[in-house]
């Protein structure tokens, strides 16, 4: 196991831009080829692919300037199945693709997304046999604390702007947890159904979003009595969510139909889909609302996609089984 490397402090304001620089880069993990890669997101070319350290990083996440990122090493089985506990996290310089050094937790816990706290420079990341989201600095590569979620499979979390309020997605207890960060303890356990997956948060912090599993339905949590307060009916059971930066929509990947979903935030409907291709996972959106890119783990693809046209204008090979994602400014 390699050594931890001390980075440098980070720049943790993030800077608004009007579109795709060309130094961002769309950085994605490929779960059954082990492999960190590295994309143009505009020209769609591979840069980099990289074998990871051991076992399968299913998320990934870059320090706020883009140099560096981090992959959570989750272990050999999806999520409730039997298999090794990851116990690590990847750490790579973005630009040659290389594995610089490790996180290392004391035990397997299965770490599964990482998020930014931009309020005190830490980031945060699911541990599912924790039952928790360990609390680290990045600068000291030290676990610092860890905030209970109160259910198993907490497989993925999102903060809300403020760093103050996590939410985790409890895969098969069909939940979502609410947490006090600062007191790191448990708020309440929202149930959603028998089986809920993923989750994002509204730019203004004011919904958060889970994917029903058992019905087509986006799950809509109101963030200030932390309710439900709809379920939008898609075409077909989503997955993956993310915002638009323009605070209009919510993007959702639907695995069992080749279209993303288009939600309109004002009137909480889907307004349109877009066609592109079958079982999309995740999806990410360009600063200024105008692309999106979502893995495929089906087509073992990458798709590129023109928001303002509503089509999909390219799809590339992206390795066995490619996850997840994070586009750099």
């Amino acid at each position: 196991m390699r050594n931890f490397r001390t980075i440098l402090p980070l720049c943790l304001a993030v800077t608004s831009i009007a579109t795709v620089s060309a130094q961002s880069r769309l950085l994605l993990t490929s779960q059954r080829d082990h492999t960190f890669r590295v994309f143009d997101p505009m020209t769609m070319e591979q840069l980099s692919a990289t074998v990871e350290s051991d076992d399968a990083g299913h998320e990934v996440m870059a320090t706020p300037d883009g140099k560096t990122a981090f992959v959570p090493i989750y272990g050999n089985a999806g999520v409730g199945r039997a298999g090794t506990d990851g116990d690590h996290i990847d750490i790579y310089d973005v630009a040659t693709g290389k594995l610089t050094g490790t996180i290392k937790f004391p035990h397997g816990v299965r770490p599964h997304r990482p998020i930014w706290n931009a309020t005190n420079g830490t980031f945060l990341v699911s541990a599912e046999l924790d039952k928790a989201a360990a609390i680290i600095d990045p600068k000291t590569g030290k676990i610092i604390g860890e905030v209970p979620t109160g259910a198993e499979q907490s497989h993925m979390i999102t903060l809300l702007p403020g760093g103050k309020k996590l939410y985790s997605a409890n895969v098969h207890p069909g939940s979502v947890s609410v947490m006090d960060v600062p007191n790191r303890k448990l708020i309440k356990v929202i149930p959603i159904s028998d089986n809920t997956q993923r989750l994002s948060c509204s730019n203004d912090g004011a919904y958060i979003f889970t994917a029903d599993q058992t019905t087509p339905d986006l799950v809509v949590i109101d963030t200030k009595t932390d309710t439900i307060k709809k379920r939008v009916k898609l075409p077909a059971i989503g997955y993956g969510s993310t915002p638009t930066p323009d605070g209009k929509y919510v993007l959702v990947a639907m695995a069992n139909q080749d279209n993303v979903a288009v939600v309109d935030l004002k009137t909480l409907e889907v307004t349109k889909t877009i066609p592109s291709i079958a079982g999309l996972n995740e999806i990410v959106v360009s600063p200024d609302s105008k692309w999106a890119w979502a893995s495929s783990p089906k087509m073992n693809s990458l798709a590129k996609i023109d928001l303002v046209k509503g089509e999909t204008v390219k799809t590339v090979p992206a390795g066995k089984y490619p996850d997840g994602m994070w586009l750099t400014k």
